[in-house]
């Protein structure tokens, strides 16, 4: 069987750096950090006190009140995002065959505002008084179900849950169904909103999040010899996904081409990556093998660096074990640095990230380097493209998102050629 050519036609974004994706682009090429004091809860006796969170979102210039009421804030973030990629597509939704059209859209976490906002009103003398839209507005496949209904898609329809990986694997999950015939087109992405009670106190308790209180915009230091966790973040990501000839039959405006994509697993712990990055390795080899690339063809990788001890060093190795000398010709940066880690939706984000770059000829920086704050676990020859956006020609990028459990997912996009 041959396998169909996959595009992207449609790309959407709701993030802490700006409420639409050419406002997101514009801030991280301008080295724009998203984090501040957390403002949906009060956080002042928790070890973080800051976040990524979405500025100035108000859900009722996008929805009527007792719609907006329906949905967690995630499938908010999820519906807004979709709506720009869809439009940004130029999908002529009457005319399509809505059968051959699905949704595939990550959640790692869901709807956990929602969990605690019906748990912690919970009076055992009272009884169970919970709300009706309870479930349907927590689950994690919410975001996926309700933009199929806002246009009636009725092709492959259901959520990735993977963690951190989650919104790659959604991704390379649309890739799969359209190549192999199953769909003309799927959206496609992630959406998260943990900043919340729960979201910030779990991860505290792990030890996971920066405490950098004094400096949140600063925080988030992926390389740096002072990096001490991840700055959490929220918002959605989007792509329209197509099959090439339905694509070019209908004259849409391409970005890019989907080329190949990755899976592994860490096989190793709970949430720490494997100390040599095995499952990292192992992932991008599979992205290269899946592509029909080699490692001397990509120009881009946009890094899960999430800034934390531990996380950062291993991925850096297993880019340097698959890339061999090829390595130090590389442009290598961590958006997360300005975003945040969007936990679920990371994925989808840093995908648009590369497909960007390589629309542009920019590569997005790693911000919040400071001389004297070098690591010597990390090469200096290499290019972490720190501080200031750096133009290039991008042919090829690779995104990498790693997630707790060990699931590993990279995605491969390269510039469209007919």
């Amino acid at each position: 069987m041959e396998l169909k050519r996959v595009v992207v036609t449609g790309l959407g974004a709701i993030t802490p750096i700006g409420n639409t994706l050419p406002e997101t682009w514009d801030g991280l090429i301008n080295g724009k950090s998203g984090a501040g004091p957390i403002t949906h809860f009060d956080a002042s006796k928790f070890k973080t006190q800051f976040a990524c969170e979405v500025k100035n979102f108000v859900p009722t210039q996008h929805f009527d009140r007792k719609e907006a009421r329906k949905y967690d804030l995630y499938t908010q973030y999820a519906l807004v995002a979709a709506k720009e990629a869809v439009s940004d597509s130029n999908l002529d939704i009457e005319n399509e065959n809505l059968d051959k059209i699905g949704v595939i859209f990550a959640a790692g976490i869901g709807g956990i505002r929602t969990f605690e906002e019906e748990t912690m009103g919970y009076d055992a003398e009272r009884g169970p008084r919970f709300n009706p839209f309870f479930i349907p507005k927590m689950i994690a496949d919410m975001g996926a179900g309700q933009i199929s209904m806002m246009y009636g898609f009725r092709g492959p329809n259901f959520a990735t849950v993977s963690a951190c990986a989650s919104s790659t694997n959604a991704i390379a999950d649309a890739f799969n169904y359209i190549r192999l015939g199953k769909a003309n087109a799927i959206v496609t992405g992630g959406a998260e909103a943990a900043i919340s009670i729960a979201g910030v106190g779990g991860f505290n308790a792990m030890n996971a999040l920066s405490t950098r209180n004094d400096s949140p915009e600063t925080a988030s230091r992926p390389f740096s010899a002072s990096r001490d966790g991840f700055v959490m973040g929220e918002g959605s990501a989007c792509l329209v996904l197509e099959e090439l000839e339905h694509a070019l039959a209908r004259g849409a405006k391409i970005y890019c081409e989907i080329a190949g994509a990755g899976m592994s697993a860490d096989a190793y712990h709970l949430t720490a990556t494997h100390p040599d990055g095995l499952g990292a390795k192992l992932v991008m080899r599979n992205a290269l093998e899946d592509a029909e690339m080699k490692p001397e063809q990509i120009d881009y990788v946009n890094v899960h660096g999430t800034s934390t001890p531990v996380g950062d060093p291993s991925e850096i190795k297993a880019i340097t074990d698959v890339f061999g000398e090829h390595a130090y010709k590389l442009n290598i940066s961590s958006t997360k640095s300005m975003s945040g880690h969007l936990l679920g939706a990371a994925g989808a984000l840093e995908t648009v990230v590369c497909i960007l770059a390589i629309r542009d000829g920019i590569v997005p920086p790693t911000i919040n380097h400071a001389d004297g704050d070098e690591d010597p676990e990390f090469d200096t020859r290499l290019n972490l493209t720190f501080n200031k956006a750096q133009k290039r020609e991008i042919n090829v990028a690779l995104s990498n998102t790693f997630g707790f459990g060990g699931h590993n997912a990279s995605v491969i996009v390269k510039k469209f050629v007919k």
